[in-house]
Formats: C-alpha cells, structure tokens, sequence
C-alpha cells in the first residue's frame, strides 16, 4: 500500500490545442487547488503562473521530457494525480511519451483525467482532503517474483 497525504501532489499537463482549456478550468478551480502541490510541465507550468497566480513546480517542456519526468515522478510515488487535457485530434510528435506516461500513471494506480469532466469529478472528491492508501499489490507482487525492489 502507498499513502496519498490529504495534501496532494497534481501533476497538470496540457497539449498546446489545450493549454486554454486547463487554464480555464484551474481558474474555475483555484480554491480546491491552491490547498494542493501542483507540478506542470514546462511551457504549461509557466503559462499557469502566469494565468492564475499559483505556484507550480515546473519539469521540462513535454516533447523535451517533461512528460517522462512527470511519469518518473509518478513511479517515485513523488506525484499522486495527473490533470492532462491532452488533444485527441492531433497527433503529437511524442505520442510514444504521452502513452508512456498514461501506461505509468495506470500501473502506478494514480487518480489521471484527461478531460474537463473527469477533472471535475476528482478534484470536487471528498476523498482530495483525505488521506488514501492506493492498492499497489500488483507491483509488489511482480517486484516480489523477480527480486526487484520497487
């Protein structure tokens, strides 16, 4: 079992089509989210500052590895949710980061939206000011089976 703290770690991400989109709904949102660790990727971490007043943890921009970074990060048990309102209608040169980091995120039992509506829902849970123990059995047992620490 790993702990998320009543205070959690949001990772905020957003295809460039997108960046107004979750500039939007952090504004929409910036009472739930001013009491959390937000973290972006680099150019949507500077735009949000810039837009919203909040402080955010920047890694790289995403097609440089921010995404990556983000999915480390997740792994490390360092970010508990990903907000990435990613765009469906294009393709993106680092597709293959973006599916990396949605695969991490889902065998690391993170909370991930990747809309308005699904954000919404997560980040008006009673369970965002709570402490949760997130259920990572399935990669103790797979460490466990073949030596590896996780």
């Amino acid at each position: 079992m790993s702990v998320m703290k009543d205070l959690k770690k949001i990772a905020l991400v957003a295809h460039d089509a997108k960046k107004g989109d979750l500039i939007q709904w952090v504004n929409d949102n910036i009472e739930h989210l001013k009491e959390h660790q937000l973290y972006a990727t680099g150019t949507t971490g500077v735009t949000l500052e810039k837009e919203t007043g909040l402080k955010v943890i920047k890694f790289k921009s995403g097609p440089i590895g921010g995404d990556q970074q983000i999915g480390a990060a997740i792994v490390e048990e360092k970010i508990d949710a990903l907000i990435f309102f990613w765009d469906p209608l294009q393709s993106q040169p680092h597709d293959p980061d973006v599916k990396a980091l949605l695969r991490v995120a889902a065998l690391w039992n993170a909370v991930v939206a990747c809309n308005k509506s699904s954000a919404d829902f997560i980040i008006q849970s009673p369970l965002m000011h709570k402490t949760y123990r997130r259920d990572l059995k399935h990669i103790m047992d797979y460490t466990k089976d073949r030596s590896i620490s996780h």
